[in-house]
């Protein structure tokens, strides 16, 4: 058809896959289901078909190909063979007769161009070029090639073209709407660029993929025959990481039948890779640190309990209760009892002695020790291990623990227990959980491992400076063991018998000697302190300045006295404030149990000009906020008594303040100073500054008992406090401090609130002050 006219009722096809172009030939299978909606099977005097490509039904005039029919016929399973020609682009108004497509078509006249226009050339021979690339990967382009280079015309050229490459339907669809050829020619060759590109990148990765495969199959070659002359050299030698070298592990070590089965699929594993791949080497580093295991390893314990008691006694002063729970604990065990699965609980402040003496146990016992720090860890797989999967995997730090001590029963010490953390990563504890249950540790799983390995035989030690920081179901799982604050008198015992000897031995300096009074203004005047460390530092100091002037070859004092004290140490950090043993309005000395023993708590109260608010400052907790809040209650219900018009606060603000605002503090153990230093700020009457006050009220104004009586009491003789005022039921305890350690401190005990504010202020109530309980 030479030239192209309107045609009216035209069989239309909505194509949605594919485009034909004109100048090109191309088959469909069509199914049934094609066309049993609305496109019409072709009559055998219909000649052409008319294909749109818009899926939107509203539309009515669409641009197209007009196609001519070279064969349909039925196929022979189902559905039918079209072989169409394309003709031109058209404009199709689509119509439907009886539900059918149907469209009149009209030919679409495109730019004419001149032939030897020099632009219109070299865009033709320019698409030959780079077509000729691409002839390489593509056959029919290959095939193509001779007939495109006889082709002037830019409408034909674009249109072959497009038939040949792998676009897109977008792309399709664009080029049969374009009415340009040169804009057709021009997108057609942005195509063609862009599969250069791609076909260049494909080359350099094939290029990069083979010479990969070249290399690994040169190393396999050659490892191969390292192999064989290992084998040929030895031959009675199981080499390091073969199969035969690991399961002749398994027949010399006993193992759990279930460890046995997951070992020897590793083993299996690893035959079906070479020695030296990722995977092999892999397998390879968990065989071997399970292998490394302490299988059926175990020490001897030592059961005699004179010799553990010799070995306990040697390095550590005091710590009865610590001592005898573990002579107990040695003989249950030599008696035959059970006593797998106990796991003790350290508590103390820092510098008493938990970690040595559980070291001491270690030696007393026999065993192995390890020792892992558990503060400031988050992160659960610290417990319980990685997945062998992942990159860098390992066990965790319990197992290997165990690993490193080369011991299925080793004393197992879990230093800072109160200071877990926890994050996004899981939360430690939970882990620990299993670890020191005695009914779930002797199958304890670690991830790395991936089977159930026997803890209970591991004698699990905690320590913490606090029960704050224990999680409840931990706490409950553990055996508590109190490490108390040392006293002055057990100080200086301490130091007399075991630091000073220990520290002149290391500095290898014997010829120097302390007298006692210089040893008491150390720990009174540079370390108060509950624990010992301070105090050894101090000692060191002293004698590392006799060690330099012997290294000087200068004289240096044989004997430490209070004088060289002084003089090699410098002014003391700890002087008595004889302004705070003057009696004060408005201020009363408490005693506050922290983690690092006992300390002063200063309460101070003052009335100022308001509305009567109560103001509450020194970085205090929530207990603490209460208890102000209770005691500020009480003092106003009791003011009659003191002949004090309570409706006289309405106007006033109270201002109650801890001094040393930047350390956070808590706790109801202030109740009772609160309340001796609200009512001399509201009665003007003075409360003496050497003595002190501990003890939780009520709003009936009871005296409830408190905590850390034996730290608190410590601290105020470290404080030289005359008394100290406890609850009646912690008296007895406190007058159990005092026989043992506190000679010099007097203990005053109290049911109530009222009878503390009549031993308080006696002298200015001589009429009140009764009943009061001293000792």
């Amino acid at each position: 058809m030479d030239k192209l006219e309107c045609l009216e009722k035209v069989p239309a096809w909505r194509i949605l896959d594919q485009v034909v172009f004109p100048f090109s030939l191309k088959s469909f299978r069509l199914s049934d289901s094609f066309f049993e909606k609305e496109n019409l099977i072709p009559r055998e005097r219909d000649n052409y078909i008319a294909l749109i490509y818009d899926s939107d039904k509203r539309n009515k005039n669409l641009i197209g190909t007009l196609c001519k029919i070279v064969n349909f016929s039925p196929e022979s399973k189902a559905g039918y063979i079209a072989t169409l020609q394309g003709v031109s682009r058209v404009l199709c108004k689509i119509e439907y007769k009886f539900s059918r497509l149907v469209g009149k078509v009209e030919p679409l006249e495109e730019s004419v161009i001149e032939k030897d226009r020099t632009s219109t050339q070299a865009k033709i021979r320019s698409t030959i070029g780079k077509l000729e690339f691409l002839a390489n990967s593509s056959p029919e382009i290959k095939n193509s090639l001779p007939f495109l280079k006889k082709i002037e015309d830019p409408s034909r050229m674009s249109d072959i073209v497009a038939s040949l490459l792998n676009l897109t339907k977008e792309e399709q669809v664009k080029l049969i709407e374009e009415l340009s050829p040169l804009k057709r020619l021009d997108t057609i060759l942005g195509i063609i660029s862009k599969e250069i590109q791609i076909e260049n990148l494909k080359d350099e990765i094939d290029e990069k993929i083979s010479e990969d495969i070249e290399k690994r199959q040169r190393e396999f070659y050659l490892k191969q025959q390292i192999e064989t002359l290992q084998s040929a050299l030895y031959p009675e030698k199981d080499n390091y990481g073969t199969e035969g070298y690991y399961k002749n592990l398994i027949s010399n070590i006993y193992l759990p039948s279930n460890v046995k089965d997951v070992l020897e699929k590793e083993i299996k594993i690893l035959s079906n890779h070479t020695i030296y791949s990722e995977e092999a080497a892999q397998i390879k580093a968990y065989l071997d640190i399970v292998f490394d295991l302490p299988w059926q390893k175990e020490t001897k314990d030592n059961e005699s309990i004179e010799v553990v008691k010799n070995i306990l006694e040697k390095d550590h002063y005091g710590l009865k209760k610590a001592k005898r729970r573990i002579l107990e604990h040695i003989a249950v065990k030599k008696i035959g009892g059970d006593e797998r699965g106990k796991i003790f609980c350290f508590v103390g402040p820092p510098g008493v002695g938990k970690t040595s003496f559980a070291k001491a146990i270690a030696e007393a016992m026999g065993r192995k020790f390890v020792q892992m720090s558990l503060g400031g860890i988050k992160d659960e797989a610290e417990i319980r291990g990685h997945r062998k999967t992942y990159i860098g995997a390992m066990p965790g730090r319990i197992i290997s623990g165990l690993r490193q001590a080369k011991s299925m029963n080793p004393i197992f010490l879990l230093d800072e227990v109160d200071k877990i953390g926890y994050d996004f990563k899981g939360d430690p504890t939970s882990a620990l959980l299993e670890a020191l249950d005695p009914k779930q540790n002797d199958h304890f799983l670690d991830n790395y491992l991936g089977f159930p390995f026997d803890l209970s035989k591991v004698l699990f030690i905690t320590t913490a400076n606090s029960f704050d920081g224990i999680p409840f179901p931990l706490l409950d799982r553990l055996e508590v063991i109190e490490f108390p604050s040392f006293s002055e008198d057990e100080k200086l015992i301490i130091a007399k018998k075991y630091l000073i000897p220990k520290i002149k031995k290391s500095i290898n300096i014997t010829d120097v000697s302390f007298d006692e009074k210089a040893i008491i203004k150390i720990i009174r005047d540079y370390t108060r302190e509950a624990g010992l460390r301070n105090l050894e530092r101090e000692i060191e100091k002293i004698l590392r300045s006799s060690a330099l002037m012997k290294a000087e070859g200068k004289k240096y004092e044989k004997t430490i006295t209070e004088k060289s004290i002084e003089k090699i140490l410098e002014s003391p950090p700890f002087i008595d404030n004889l302004v705070l043993l003057e009696k004060k309005v408005g201020i009363a000395t408490g005693l506050a149990y922290t983690e690092t023993g006992g300390e002063l708590l200063y309460c101070e109260a003052v009335l100022i000009d308001g509305s009567g608010n109560l103001i509450l400052t020194g970085q205090i907790g929530e207990v603490m906020k209460e208890s102000a809040q209770a005691a500020v209650s009480y003092v106003k219900s009791i003011l009659k008594e003191f002949h004090y018009d309570p409706k006289k606060l309405i106007k006033k603000d109270i201002h109650i303040h801890f001094p040393e605002g930047g350390i956070p503090k808590d706790g109801p153990s202030a109740g009772i100073t609160i309340v001796v230093a609200l009512v001399s700020a509201i009665t003007k009457m003075k409360v003496r500054m050497d003595i002190a006050f501990t003890g939780e009220i009520n709003l009936s104004g009871n005296l409830l008992p408190v905590g850390g009586i034996r730290e608190k009491v410590l601290a105020a003789q470290r404080s030289k406090l005359k008394e100290v005022v406890v609850p009646e039921k912690n008296k007895k305890k406190a007058i159990e401090i005092k026989k043992k350690n506190v000679k010099d401190i007097k203990i005053v005990s109290a049911k109530d609130a009222k009878e503390v504010l009549r031993y308080v202020f006696k002298d200015e109530m001589p009429s009140t002050c009764k009943n009061r309980r001293d000792s």
